[in-house]
């Protein structure tokens, strides 16, 4: 895993001119990236095509990298960006494609209403997530950060506090003790079974 530094000492040199110097990063954050695209947009290829505009994006942008934070936490704003955007627009053409073979052998795409974005189910997806939007507003700053590092990048718990400068003790705690205060906003909301707010807060990961 690349330091800090390393990574500074990387983006002076792709603002200096050498574009090559990019590719450590690249090499570095591809996995978490792809990761993270795959998490919210639940298909590979859309995951792929996110990753790459993100890096596109991330390379033309790295003028705007103001060092505050890791290069990767920077790069999963950008990804994340990019999927909302992607799902606005699958919102928005709720289509799926279907390859059909007519009777010349010859292939075309048939475009078919998706179930999925009904909207009924559009409706509850879009409560569900601002529910769990609100939960997360809830957490305090330093709660919320680790849990999206587990939940969304799915990052270990060494790699967490590596990332943070934690323990990893201090990482498990902090993410049983989102996970609770998470789960019981949500309840409260009355987006979340009392089974499912039960096994967070009595079994599972322990501080």
């Amino acid at each position: 895993m690349m330091t800090s530094e390393q990574e500074l000492r990387c983006i002076r040199r792709v603002l200096a001119g050498d574009s090559e110097a990019f590719e450590p990063l690249l090499t570095e954050n591809q996995k978490i990236a792809y990761n993270l695209a795959l998490r919210m947009l639940s298909h590979p290829q859309d995951a792929e095509d996110v990753t790459q505009d993100a890096f596109l994006k991330a390379y033309r942008s790295l003028a705007q990298f103001r060092g505050d934070c890791r290069f990767s936490s920077w790069l999963c704003r950008i990804v994340s960006n990019l999927c909302l955007d992607r799902l606005r627009s699958r919102a928005r053409h709720p289509e799926t494609s279907l390859t059909v073979t007519d009777d010349e052998g010859e292939e075309a795409q048939l475009e078919l209403p998706d179930e999925r974005f009904s909207p009924e189910a559009l409706l509850e997806r879009t409560l569900t997530r601002e529910s769990v939007q609100r939960g997360l507003d809830s957490l305090s700053p330093q709660l919320r950060q680790i849990l999206l590092l587990r939940e969304l990048r799915g990052l270990s718990y060494e790699e967490i506090g590596a990332e943070l400068a934690l323990e990893a003790g201090t990482v498990k705690s902090r993410i049983f003790r989102a996970r609770r205060q998470l789960c019981a906003f949500l309840l409260r909301d009355g987006n979340l079974p009392v089974s499912a707010a039960s096994s967070h807060t009595k079994g599972g990961e322990k501080p």
